[in-house]
């Protein structure tokens, strides 16, 4: 059963998929309608949270003694994504109340602090984590049941396929993780990206408006929505990892006025002249945390401290308890201004404002300051 959902790259099409946790949360579904109804279910669907239903046939689904076992196969659409194919099993038993989640064969587990989940967790992100629950509740709900279950995720390969994704050098051990923050997968053609980069920001531009807000994704779109709710009018566009290429377009667009908006966790990298913040192009953020830290006075337990993280906020952690927190962040905001007015060639007027989930606005570039649209929504 494919999933026919597209975005439009110039004049191609790109078809969509969905993501480990969305397999996860279906499988969990099938192995809790078997083993409370007895039947095995045709199609499992789910409305996921970007908006978008999945259908799907599961690859299998049976009972296992007292328990039943459901698996579903990843479809990551036009993505170049490793998992692609690969089957989520969910094995689910009865508990006497509550629902359990667990991890077996192929899903990591995390030892490094500063990720989605704390050391010794299971690798599945708190969004899945939530559609895994949901689905497997909606059937107890539906079936009348009010016992409780244990759902066993697991993935048998993803061990090996972990080793080409990030997990290693990020703390997860041991097999893939469950990701996902809509449910779906979007075609990553680098290409693909930067047209509809480009396509977004013309759209703005036909607004008339000659001011722009860009976010990396979905946090910074968060961030101006809740923080900067003044902004609202000012159009905006998401530009992935793409910053420099975003900011070239801007400038052929004809805007005069940037905004960056985005996490410490892509922007901090700005600091060291990466325009392409994907972490495959280039991953610096400790080494910039620690050589600004060193300017700044850190001493060597400091700064060994800081290139042990694997996290920005793990850093930023570091430098609040050396109480250099404030120093180090507007010693690379000056840095990162640098960079982006030499990317601008004064072509406009560009500032950053930066953030983190942990600790929130962590400061502004001079740049913005001399924003006059930011001038007069303050006024």
């Amino acid at each position: 059963m494919s999933f026919e959902h597209y975005v439009r790259s110039g004049t191609r099409q790109l078809r969509r998929g969905y993501t480990t946790g969305t397999c996860a949360a279906l499988a969990a579904a099938g192995a809790a309608e078997l083993l409370l109804t007895g039947k095995a279910p045709e199609t499992l669907a789910l409305l996921t949270p970007g908006g978008l239903r999945v259908e799907v046939t599961p690859e299998c689904c049976r009972p296992e003694g007292r328990a039943a076992v459901c698996a579903v196969r990843k479809d990551a659409g036009d993505d170049p994504d490793v998992t692609n194919g690969m089957l989520v099993f969910a094995h689910a038993e009865k508990l006497a109340q509550g629902i359990r989640l667990e991890a077996g064969e192929g899903i990591g587990r995390v030892t490094k602090p500063g990720l989605d989940q704390a050391v010794g967790e299971a690798a599945i992100n708190s969004v899945p984590r939530k559609m895994i629950l949901a689905a497997a509740e909606a059937v107890c709900a539906e079936t009348g049941y009010d016992g409780g279950l244990k759902i066993t995720l697991s993935v048998p390969g993803g061990a090996e396929v972990a080793k080409k994704t990030f997990n290693p050098q990020l703390g997860i051990e041991g097999g893939i993780s469950i990701l996902g923050t809509s449910g779906i997968v979007e075609p990553m053609s680098e290409q693909a990206i930067v047209d509809t980069i480009a396509l977004e920001i013309r759209q703005a531009a036909a607004s008339g408006s000659k001011a722009l807000i860009l976010t990396p994704g979905n946090y910074g779109t968060a961030f101006l929505q809740e923080k900067l709710p003044q902004l609202q009018e000012i159009p905006s566009a998401k530009c992935s990892n793409f910053i420099g290429d975003a900011i070239d377009i801007a400038v052929t667009e004809g805007f005069s006025e940037v905004l960056l908006v985005g996490h410490v966790g892509k922007l901090v990298k700005l600091a060291g002249g990466i325009m392409n913040t994907h972490s495959k192009t280039a991953d610096c953020r400790r080494e910039l945390f620690c050589a600004h830290a060193a300017v700044c006075g850190a001493g060597t337990e400091t700064c060994r401290a800081l290139m042990e993280q694997v996290s920005t906020d793990g850093c930023l952690a570091v430098l609040e308890a050396a109480g250099l927190r404030e120093t180090v962040m507007q010693s690379l905001l000056k840095k990162i201004q640098a960079r982006l007015d030499r990317k601008a060639g004064g072509a406009l007027r560009i500032g950053a404002i930066l953030f983190s989930n942990e600790y929130g606005l962590l400061g502004e570039t001079e740049g913005v300051k001399a924003l006059q649209f930011l001038r007069r929504k303050n006024a």
